[in-house]
């Protein structure tokens, strides 16, 4: 895990690296390399891969607000955490998925809880799944599967650029896809939430068109309250 502090105040750089060497501490865990920036401009400008930000609004140059959303379009799961004095911001942050907003000063008890929260949702998104195709396995990361697709006893991994026809058949993803991404909303079918654009009573649209998926009436409202428990757990 790659871990990023991007806040132009010096106290509270040390005071969250202090406290998150703790929390890893406390779990018999490493902390994992913990990089500091204090704008939002120096942050942009890196390219190094990553996966949890702590994120502060008001910076020198462009804000944390502007900074997010680039965030956003550059890595899409991407974990932030705003850190800011300021509540007035928590509208513009939950338009590119925040997944918290943590007051200052920072109360350790509730960033552990929220770290909690943060390493379940990043082994969800980055565990890979093996599987198998005729003469060769295979292994793709749950976010790049848009679609997994019943064909008689097998099975199709549809993801944006590549159809996988895999060995195995729909029982195999129903035990390892991911239950928080991922609703089997047809016999035939498994979509993962993260691509879905919308839905109606027939039919799941995901954001790779020819991937769109069947959903059965009577899994609607199942699949109504998964998905909005998923964007709820998103933001």
């Amino acid at each position: 895990m790659r871990i990023t502090i991007c806040d132009d105040d010096a106290l509270i750089v040390e005071q969250l690296q202090k406290y998150l060497e703790q929390y890893f501490r406390k779990h018999h865990l490493s902390c994992p390399e913990i990089q500091h920036f204090s704008s939002g401009d120096a942050l942009l400008a890196n390219t190094d891969e990553k996966d949890l930000i702590f994120l502060d609004v008001e910076m020198p140059g462009v804000d944390g607000i502007y900074v997010g959303k680039k965030l956003r379009e550059n890595y899409p799961n991407i974990i932030i955490i705003i850190i800011s004095s300021y509540m007035e911001y928590l509208d513009d942050a939950m338009r590119f998925h925040v997944f918290r907003y943590l007051s200052k000063p920072i109360d350790r008890q509730r960033l552990f809880c929220n770290l909690d929260d943060a390493l379940k949702q990043y082994h969800s998104i980055s565990a890979k799944i093996v599987f198998e195709t005729k003469g060769s396995v295979h292994t793709l990361a749950p976010s790049s599967i848009v679609t997994v697709e019943a064909i008689a006893k097998k099975s199709i991994v549809h993801t944006a650029s590549t159809d996988y026809e895999t060995i195995h058949p729909m029982q195999y993803w129903a035990e390892h896809l991911p239950a928080t991404h991922f609703f089997q909303t047809h016999r035939s079918f498994f979509v993962n939430m993260e691509h879905v654009v919308d839905f109606d009573h027939m039919t799941v649209h995901m954001d790779v068109p020819r991937l769109d998926a069947y959903l059965t009436q009577r899994k609607y409202h199942a699949f109504k309250d998964a998905y909005l428990l998923f964007l709820e757990s998103t933001r």
